[in-house]
């Protein structure tokens, strides 16, 4: 991990964007991994900008997002920073509860329509985004 003060300019400069978006004086351990590589970090941190800014969404349902997929996914670095920045936008105890149901129940059925092959209803077909 590439701790601060070791830091190159480029990533100094990505770091100090990420603390002052984040109102933080710290680096997460993400961030100082990726910037072993410095596009790899000022890439995926302006697309994490851009796509966790206000927006539509609200910044729970973004972060109840990131939560479900990092689940799905099975990565529990993503899962522990997103529970800790869901939590800080309200998730309760009950919400990440539902959420897990939801998740789970989805992986499930998601799972049992790709192993029978369950072809498409056409009002699904004509509905779609």
């Amino acid at each position: 991990m590439v701790e601060y003060a070791d830091a190159s300019p480029e990533v100094r400069a990505v770091y100090d964007d990420i603390m002052s978006t984040r109102k933080t004086d710290s680096i997460n351990n993400f961030w100082k991994s990726l910037a072993k590589n410095p596009s790899t970090l000022r890439r995926t941190w302006e697309d994490i900008k851009q796509i966790m800014a206000p927006g539509t969404l609200d910044a729970l349902t973004k972060e109840l997002i990131y939560l479900a997929v990092s689940a799905t996914n099975q990565c529990p670095y993503c899962m522990a920073s997103h529970s800790a920045s869901a939590r800080k936008k309200g998730m309760t105890d009950e919400i990440f509860g539902e959420l897990m149901a939801v998740v789970g129940m989805a992986n499930e059925t998601n799972a049992l329509a790709a192993a029978y092959r369950v072809e498409i209803d056409e009002q699904f077909r004509t509905s779609g985004p």
